[in-house]
């Protein structure tokens, strides 16, 4: 029997991951004139429990990319000011009004839209390749220097030979292992059970970001019909909560948010939660000669202030920065990439060192010592309003935001329509 032929496909910029990072990593390299092939080995962006939230960093980039009127009719929400429900007591965390931004707020949209606009914005250059449905196997290499990948569709192989490839495809990056990245591992003392239940009429708005109840903690993610939930618990104790049984863990939820109480019925058995191990890790180089990582792939965020979407979102800003300028000439060196890791090092350092912070005092306060004492910051926030102003620079901006430099190419390639 005859082997099947392998595809070739030429093109300047390979990247392997159609998660924020890639999608718009593609979009702004396509955008700038620069032949682009995004892999994406699920047949579409319809996947629960990501992370959803639009930071005011992120409007501002796609203001300043002339789209935000049309984003903002895609159904989402919109908050300026956060709190947490504490062992009964309300308490205002975080207050966005103040942020230098065209939208100072946080905005709630399932990720597949965010994803699926992005996706439509760059199909209208004629240099974006989006392949669904395929994914990269393995690395090719060229004397030693990464020149492509070989991808699995549903039907062939495909050889995508690439000037430079970029890992974007997550936490669990197959291009971070396969080139060979040594990585740090942090730790985190938590994990997350994922959830959904209905919303009713009464439930409370997506301000709420929280509720914390004697060492019990729950996270809510306001859906258009349904709550996203994650339910806090200690690292490695899922099989414990198993075994209690899953009518003990419905009391619980109950008596964190009793206004779920008639909707608990629909977690039918435990196939209906999914557990989140909780990961914080970061490559010690995130480049080899041909290969960039960023995103998960370069940092592997906690969930705490879903600020891993912002990051990647920003890596990806500040990687077609740098790189567009040679990626036309198809000269990028490794000095280039180094300059893209030295530039999004920080904020990515930086971010991980201050959830651990905040998971220590997760943890710390579900325990039988300190699940009964609201914390010392919390109370300070609530207490001083004008200081709620620094979690939201810190959850809405990052420690870095990036701003668009590549310029839009018109000369040659005008934008496909239809």
């Amino acid at each position: 029997m005859m082997s099947q032929e392998v595809q070739q496909i030429n093109t300047t910029c390979c990247i392997a991951g159609g998660g924020p990072a890639g999608i718009i990593l593609g979009y702004l390299l396509a955008r700038a004139g620069i032949d682009v092939v995004v892999l994406e080995k699920h047949e579409d962006f319809n996947r629960d429990f990501r992370g959803d939230t639009i930071h005011p960093s992120t409007f501002q980039l796609i203001h300043e990319l002339g789209l935000l009127d049309e984003f903002l009719k895609i159904p989402h929400q919109e908050v300026q000011q956060l709190h947490v429900i504490y062992n009964n007591r309300d308490i205002h965390l975080v207050d966005c009004t103040h942020l230098p931004v065209v939208k100072p707020a946080i905005g709630f949209m399932p990720q597949w839209d965010f994803l699926n606009f992005f996706t439509a914005q760059a199909r209208s250059y004629p240099t974006f390749k989006l392949l669904m449905q395929t994914e990269a196997m393995e690395l090719l290499r060229d004397n030693g220097r990464v020149s492509g990948v070989g991808a699995r569709a549903l039907d062939r192989q495909i050889n995508i030979h690439a000037h430079l490839v970029i890992g974007a495809d997550g936490r669990s990056s197959k291009i971070r292992e396969m080139a060979g990245l040594g990585k740090i591992n942090i730790g985190a003392p938590i994990d997350v059970l994922w959830f959904r239940v209905s919303r009713q009429r009464g439930d409370p708005v997506q301000a709420l970001l929280g509720r914390f109840l004697h060492g019990n903690v729950l996270i809510m993610i306001e859906r258009e019909k349904h709550w996203q939930i994650g339910y806090i618990l200690d690292k490695g104790m899922f099989d414990k909560k198993k075994a209690l049984g899953l009518g003990a863990f419905k009391a619980e939820l109950v008596t964190v948010a009793p206004f779920f109480a008639s909707r608990t019925g629909e977690l039918k058995t435990w196939d209906d939660i999914k557990l989140l191990s909780v990961t914080i890790d970061r490559l010690k180089k995130w480049y080899t000669e041909g290969l960039l990582c960023i995103g998960d792939a370069a940092h592997a965020m906690s969930p705490v202030g879903g600020v891993g979407i912002n990051l990647a979102i920003q890596d990806a800003v500040a990687t077609a920065n740098i790189l567009a300028p040679a990626l036309k000439g198809k000269n990028v060196t490794t000095h280039l990439l180094g300059n893209v890791q030295s530039r999004r090092e920080f904020p990515a350092k930086a971010t991980q060192d201050l959830q651990v912070f905040i998971q220590k005092g997760l943890v710390y306060h579900r325990s039988e010592k300190g699940a009964d004492n609201v914390p010392f910051l919390f109370r300070l926030l609530d207490a001083v309003p004008f200081l709620r102003r620094i979690p939201a620079r810190l959850i809405g901006m990052g420690f870095r935001a990036e701003h668009v430099s590549a310029p839009e190419y018109r000369a040659t390639l005008p934008r496909l329509r239809g």
